[in-house]
């Protein structure tokens, strides 16, 4: 593995972990972000970070088994 990807594979580790930590679906996050990032405006960019956004969006849990 590459340095470049050793980083990148750290970065897309810690992604899925902050959304695993929160329960949430990280497809649905990262889907609703990358659509919405172009044109949020900038002074509201904390609104987009993971706990804030799935506190807002409580449907984007994953179902836990029984």
């Amino acid at each position: 593995m590459s340095d470049r990807g050793g980083r990148t594979a750290a970065i897309l580790y810690s992604f899925v972990g902050s959304c695993k930590q929160l329960d949430g679906d990280p497809f649905a996050y990262l889907k609703d972000v990358m659509e919405r990032l172009p044109i949020h405006p900038a002074d509201r960019l904390v609104e987009l970070l993971p706990d804030a956004w799935f506190a807002a969006h409580p449907n984007t849990r994953r179902k836990v088994a029984s």
